[in-house]
């Protein structure tokens, strides 16, 4: 398995250089870029503008391990506005093309939403009908995704939608595609199940990785805590993935990063995941 950190780990406004340079020296092999509406790596950023961040990340010494975007939860694929929905579509066609550039085989895709807590003035929808939008919609960007080599790998987040992994394990085989897989946060998932035992019952579906970590009490979103001190049974997730044949990229994705000392939740962050690499077979 790999070591990656995902981009907003990091203070705000960190360019990406610096961003991919204490990536590097704290010990990380790749790092997970992040699509914002406009900067850096902007949805109107040229094919050049994204083969320079190719560039230069690789000139650091790092790899890219893949690609999320926050635009998806202010304009989601299952929107009750069908304008909302289009400009959901278009940023996943962007995200896709960007991560062939880049290099990348797996891109993040929130498949929309039933509701929001964490986005102020999101929208509330209906679930059956999100379900057959989300449907609609990854069924229709499959074949650009199939088209560019990039698969879509489907987050489990908190939007109140597909919260069992028997149905979201079925939303993602009503594909049957390789194209469409599960991006799995290990951390989302403790507040109403177990991690491992979504990783059992996804298995090979599982394109990339998400590591945060969760405490249960008191809960809420202010509950996302360092790696380790919360509630994820870290060995036996280890020993699920190991179970399942799992060996790719790990990203942390350690939100907000720290108030003060920012950098050091990078270099903390690098060092425990080390530690939760080398447990398997040690506490099983």
């Amino acid at each position: 398995m790999k070591k990656g950190i995902n981009y907003w780990s990091f203070a705000d406004g960190t360019p990406l250089r610096k961003a991919a340079e204490l990536a590097k020296d704290a010990g990380f092999q790749g790092i997970e870029y992040c699509m914002a509406e406009t900067g850096e790596l902007g949805l109107d950023a040229t094919e050049s503008d994204i083969r320079s961040v190719k560039t230069m990340t690789e000139s650091v010494g790092l790899e890219i391990a893949s690609l999320a975007s926050w635009v998806p939860w202010e304009h989601s694929l299952t929107s009750d506005d069908p304008k909302h929905r289009q400009i959901a579509r278009d940023v996943v066609k962007r995200l896709i093309e960007a991560g062939a550039i880049l290099g990348v085989d797996t891109v993040l895709v929130v498949p929309g939403y039933v509701g929001v807590d964490f986005v102020a003035g999101s929208e509330i929808c209906r679930y059956d009908e999100v379900y057959d939008r989300a449907l609609e919609a990854i069924g229709y960007l499959e074949p650009f995704a199939r088209s560019h080599g990039v698969a879509m790998g489907i987050e489990n987040v908190w939007n109140k939608f597909l919260l069992s992994p028997l149905e979201f394990r079925s939303f993602i085989d009503s594909f049957a595609s390789p194209f469409v897989g599960a991006y799995f946060d290990v951390g989302n998932v403790v507040l109403t199940g177990y991690p491992e035992q979504w990783i059992h019952i996804l298995g090979k579906r599982i394109k990339k990785v998400h590591f945060k970590d969760y405490r249960r009490n008191p809960g809420g979103f202010g509950a996302f805590v360092d790696l380790l001190a919360g509630d994820v049974d870290y060995p036996a997730v280890m020993a699920a993935f190991r179970e399942v044949g799992y060996d790719g990229y790990c990203n942390a994705e350690m939100m907000p990063p720290y108030k003060h000392f920012s950098e050091q939740i990078i270099y903390n962050t690098s060092a425990t995941m080390s530690t939760i690499f080398g447990s398997i077979g040690k506490e099983e």
